[in-house]
Order: structure tokens, then sequence, then C-alpha cells
């Protein structure tokens, strides 16, 4: 078969074919470089064809935990408190810039996969206490508050 660039399924499906028939080449033999160049060519087709996704930023950091045995504590070490491990992990907090930094630089995750957009959820703010949530997204986080009011404290008059 005549190596080529695949456009077809059907010229797709042939070459996963050839791939196959060549899965028992002998090293550095002619047949290994044809097996490399065909797996090449699939695995273009593959990208153009089949794109993946990448990973939720969170789904991502979980099984990184879970890849290196890592508890839910041992994240302090690049997100500041415990707390706030606890609110990333749980949707309730987005990941801040610094935190991106730490987790792409210990832990080995893409920085390209943290700073997706996650998925946030908090309670409603208007059923307070109900246990009900409602998904919001890191944007309306980030959205400015009006600033809350100070309470003016009255001071009694005391008569001497």
């Amino acid at each position: 078969m005549k190596a080529k660039i695949l456009r077809t399924e059907e010229e797709y499906e042939a070459a996963l074919a050839h791939v196959s028939d060549l899965m028992n080449a002998k090293p550095d033999s002619p047949e290994e470089d044809e097996l490399e160049l065909w797996a090449m060519l699939v695995e273009q087709y593959e990208e153009k064809h089949f794109p993946i996704d990448p990973p939720d930023p969170i789904d991502a950091i979980k099984f990184r935990m879970e890849q290196m045995g890592l508890q839910q504590k041992d994240l302090t070490r690049y997100i500041p408190a415990k707390s706030k491990v606890s609110e990333v992990l749980s949707r309730k907090r987005a990941l801040s810039l610094p935190m991106i930094r730490a987790l792409s630089q210990n832990l080995g995750i893409p920085a390209e996969v943290l700073v997706q957009e996650v998925q946030l959820v908090r309670n409603s703010p208007a059923k307070k206490g109900s246990g009900a949530v409602r998904k919001t997204t890191s944007k309306d986080i980030t959205r400015r508050k009006a600033p809350r009011k100070q309470a003016v404290r009255k001071r009694s008059k005391v008569h001497a």
C-alpha cells in the first residue's frame, strides 16, 4: 500500500488495517519505518476528524490527584488554604491565575486545560437556606457587586 494523505473514511479504514498488519514489525526494519509513517498518517486523520475536547479543569485536577496519590489537604501547597481547596474542588470557587500557575508547574497539568471556564455551583441568592443550587460560570463571580452599606452605630447620649 502506498503512503498518502488520508482524506476519506475508506482510506482511513484501509490504513488502520495496514497498520494492524505491520504491528509485528521487527525493530530497525523497513517495516517498522513504514509502521511509523502509517501511524502518523492515521493520527493526523484522527486529529482532524475526531477531535478530543480538553478535560474539565476540576476533573483534570482530581484525576492528577488520584494518579499521584494526593489527598485534598496536599493541594494546600499550591492553593493557599484548605477552605479554598475545598471550594475549588466542589466548584464553588474559580481558579485564580496564581493557582493555575502553581498547579500547572507542580502537578504537570497543562495551563491550557486549567484556564478553561469552569461551571461553578453556589447557593441561589433567592432561596438562601433552602439548599437550592444554581449553576453559574466564573464570569458571574467576577462581576462587580454593589458595595455594602456600612451599618451606622447610633450613639446613645449619656447624661451626666
